[in-house]
């Protein structure tokens, strides 16, 4: 197993680098590329930058030419439905993109020529990133996070949540917008802008791969206030500790092979 680590924003993956054993620095299409091995595992971490285009470009790198058999993708984003809080906890269960739209030709959210709308993560691979958060909030957020932060930001008993993510290139700070999201697409849990072209990617190179969100703001007016703090402050320290801790299950217990990702 390799497992490759993308964060979109240097801040998202604070510490990774430096938890690295022995990590060796390439860069290649304008990215730097981090191998070593993190808590035992074979890792290599590396920052897609902001958006689709982006991201998809990262992945595909990081199996062409990395060789990597497993994909995390950690970051923030913005709640899709109110019972999502600031501080929560997102495990995608599926992905769309929300701007794709090339109707009539093909039905709105449908990737053309796919035949898709949604696509899934390796359902092993999101169990056992879903049993990680879980952890971290019960046994190590006190101590990651500070008692300032979590009285400035609010972050009072976070939740782990399992559903819909929405990607698009666009940052989603409107209410009346992000309401009618909700009605194209039940089930939303969160909104951000690079998770749904991994996700693509995956599946059409046939790569395990799952996705983890910190809920950073509500995707509203009030969305830009204090972002960079958080993602430094509470996001980057979920990120590392819930890395850690899949990285030691999956050395005490291997995933297997065969990737369940699929779409619909």
């Amino acid at each position: 197993m390799r497992l490759g680590i993308i964060s979109a924003l240097q801040e998202e993956q604070a510490g990774l680098v430096e938890a690295m054993r022995g990590p060796s620095r390439l860069i290649h299409g304008k990215r730097e590329y981090f191998a070593g091995h993190l808590w035992e595992i074979d890792a290599v971490c590396v920052l897609s930058r902001i958006g689709k285009v982006a991201a998809a470009m990262t992945a595909t790198t990081l199996v062409e030419k990395f060789g990597v058999t497993h994909i995390l993708f950690t970051g923030v984003a913005g709640a899709g439905d109110k019972s999502v809080r600031v501080g929560d906890i997102v495990v995608a269960e599926s992905f769309v993109q929300h701007d794709m739209d090339a109707s009539p030709l093909f039905p709105r959210f449908e990737v053309p020529l796919t035949g898709l709308t949604h696509f899934q993560p390796d359902q092993q691979m999101a169990v056992r990133l879903s049993g990680a958060a879980h952890d971290f909030l019960e046994l190590d957020l006190l101590e990651a996070i500070s008692e300032t932060e979590r009285r400035e930001f609010r972050l009072e008993q976070p939740r782990v949540h399992r559903g819909l993510v929405a990607s698009g290139d666009q940052f989603v700070n409107d209410r009346e917008r992000l309401n009618a999201m909700n009605d194209a697409l039940p089930g939303l849990v969160a909104v951000e802008m690079e998770g749904a072209a991994v996700a693509q990617v995956c599946f059409e190179l046939g790569v395990p791969f799952a996705v983890l969100r910190t809920i950073s703001d509500n995707a509203n007016e009030n969305a830009a206030p204090d972002f960079m703090r958080f993602v430094k402050s509470v996001a980057a320290q979920y990120a590392f500790h819930i890395t850690r801790r899949m990285c030691r299950d999956l050395k005490d217990a291997p995933l297997q092979f065969s990737s369940d990702s699929a779409g619909t």
